[in-house]
């Protein structure tokens, strides 16, 4: 059975005010406490990660979170009380509802925009803004160069990520505009979900990798079968390496329109007979991942979730 939606509204940034005592417990997304109301904010960094990360109680909400760690007396600590969360799979999928303007939405935010009654037709747009209970802007969908005809009234599962987490909403065309620049109303939706991505979670990809492994180093072409933020499989023609060994894996993706290149060092993890009896199936762990690196893949896997769905 899946789990119960949660009746946790991200915390709003009108209620954090450095200096000023918080007027309401914030939890994490698992329902653990973070920080107790009362707590004093220091600075900004903390307003911030609150805004990102912190939840608070909404009207609907009359279950407590069951056993979270006290809150340490303000006089002994000034930094943010953090609960230990629960395992990352035991919480996998759980969704809470949110409102459109609780989002924190970006100019040029990537949106997937899927047809409800042609799954298949599927438009990769830009959030230009949004009108309180009024619209939101996108750009007009493009197909090979050409601004795509879309009528008022058809309806759209819009999916977006942001971070480790992933947002949907259902939603209609409101009215096609050309001129002077082309963009697209939506109506604005009623309701928003939101649901945390796994950091394992994995994407199905067919991707042409070089991989170079051990000491001497062995080289061969493979095929990236998934991909996460952490690692990937990939099939070789040959057994290459043992467990443990360390090297390096070099392909290409396309992330929010744009080639990237990656050549990221790996530790073999495993190595198993692929199911269809051609070649081997090699697991890779990615250590040391840049920052820019870890952008990319995540852009990337989140993408290509979205389009998958």
């Amino acid at each position: 059975m899946s789990d119960p939606v949660v009746s946790l509204m991200p915390v709003r940034s009108a209620d954090l005010v450095v200096g000023k005592p918080l007027r309401e417990t914030i939890y994490d997304w698992h329902g653990n406490m973070l920080l107790a109301a009362g707590y004093v904010l220091e600075n900004q960094a903390q307003v911030d990660e609150l805004i990102d990360n912190g939840f608070i109680k909404d009207s609907a909400w009359d279950v407590i979170p069951t056993a979270p760690r006290p809150s340490m007396p303000m006089a002994q600590s000034k930094k943010p009380v953090v609960a230990e969360p629960p395992k990352e799979e035991n919480n996998a999928g759980k969704e809470v509802v949110v409102a459109m303007d609780d989002v924190r939405w970006y100019v040029g935010e990537t949106l997937y925009l899927q047809l409800i009654d042609n799954s298949a037709v599927r438009y990769t747009v830009r959030m230009i803004g949004f009108v309180k209970n009024k619209t939101v802007f996108v750009t007009a969908p493009v197909t090979d160069g050409k601004f795509e005809f879309v009528r008022d009234g058809q309806t759209f599962v819009v999916r977006a990520f942001s971070g480790k987490k992933a947002y949907a909403f259902v939603t209609a065309a409101v009215k096609s505009v050309h001129s002077p620049h082309p963009y697209l109303h939506l109506a604005y939706p009623k309701e928003v979900r939101c649901t945390v991505v796994r950091k394992g979670v994995r994407a199905e990809v067919d991707i042409i990798a070089a991989v170079s492994l051990g000491s001497p180093e062995r080289s061969c072409a493979a095929i990236i079968t998934d991909l996460s933020m952490g690692g990937a499989s990939a099939t070789i023609k040959q057994m290459i390496g043992s467990k443990g060994d360390e090297g390096q894996i070099k392909f290409k993706v396309r992330a929010a329109g744009q080639d990237e290149f990656l050549n990221l060092k790996m530790v073999l993890r495993s190595v198993a007979p692929s199911e269809n009896g051609e070649g081997f199936k090699h697991g890779f762990e990615f250590v040391d991942v840049s920052i820019h690196d870890r952008l990319i893949l995540s852009a990337f896997v989140h993408q290509t979730l979205a389009e998958g769905d």
